[in-house]
């Protein structure tokens, strides 16, 4: 049987001491902050990022480097056989992309997944690409069983503020404004490749109402009763411990995981938001 690496990037939640426990690498998120370098779980805490990115830093974030990636791909393959690489979706980095142009010189030992996730559900396609391993699939196996199940996961995430979509572009000035006077809780939904716009609330309690029942009509019309249902969020524990709490009440019976929410998208919503998410599971042979 093939041994195989799983590699993923720290957008899948995953820092980089439970991706030692778990087995896994975890190549770090790099950030351009005030003109320097940073690298998620590295020398950027989640602490220390949400302090620059309410004093007003310029965040931009990037894509590993081809030789961090192929450093890497060299060193696993000494004592693998195959390498599954999990990146973030596609559709909202290029490292996706990148890491595939790279994977066509190393003659199918290093299958590169799209399957156009990031945080909370990237991480649950790392967790059955480790199932699958266990299983005796081969890397091309994996990659396409989780390329099939790409759009069985939703993400909802309602915004303390629309300041940072507004830096970023994301939405006009006007409209921030707008909402910003109106008290409105835009709820945004990540389903595949990017980040749109989803429901409007007027309070935090109806975003939450919102997302809830979202997540609960994915199940009844698409997923079924076989699922995960996963929790992120930005910054304020204590609200996103009161809302699991709330989420998992209108849940019964289901496990409901929590993890900050990834720093590449973090930094364009900003602090202080709240996600939920449904994943389907992997269907049984």
């Amino acid at each position: 049987m093939s041994k195989i690496a799983i590699v993923t990037d720290s957008n899948s939640g995953i820092t980089q001491e439970q991706g030692k426990q778990l087995g896994i690498s975890v190549i770090p998120m790099p950030f351009e902050i005030n003109g320097k370098q940073y690298f998620e779980d590295i020398n950027l805490s989640q602490e220390e990022f949400y302090e620059l990115l309410e004093d007003g830093a310029d965040i931009s974030t990037s894509q590993p480097s081809p030789e961090t990636v192929l450093s890497l791909w060299d060193n696993l393959l000494k004592e693998y056989d195959e390498i599954v690489h999990i990146p973030m979706s596609s559709g909202l980095s290029g490292s996706c992309g990148t890491a595939m142009g790279l994977a066509l010189d190393y003659e199918g030992k290093v299958q590169v997944v799209n399957n156009q996730r990031i945080s909370v559900t990237l991480r649950q396609s790392v967790m059955d690409a480790m199932e699958l391993v266990k299983q005796g699939k081969t890397a091309a196996q994996i990659k396409e069983i989780l390329e099939q199940e790409k759009f069985e996961s939703s993400i909802y995430i309602t915004l303390d503020t629309l300041k940072y979509l507004k830096k970023g572009g994301r939405v006009t000035p006007a409209a921030a404004a707008l909402a910003t006077l109106l008290k409105i809780k835009p709820v945004l939904q990540i389903q595949g490749e990017k980040l749109d716009a989803f429901a409007k609330a007027r309070t935090v309690k109806q975003a939450k109402s919102i997302m809830m029942e979202s997540i609960k009509k994915d199940m009844e019309e698409r997923f079924g009763e076989k699922v995960y249902i996963e929790m992120a969020y930005t910054k304020n524990l204590d609200a996103a411990l009161e809302f699991k709490k709330e989420v998992e009440a209108y849940f019964p019976g289901y496990e409901v995981y929590m993890d900050p929410l990834s720093l590449s998208v973090s930094c364009h919503i900003g602090p202080g938001a709240l996600a939920v998410a449904v994943t389907k599971q992997l269907p049984e042979e």
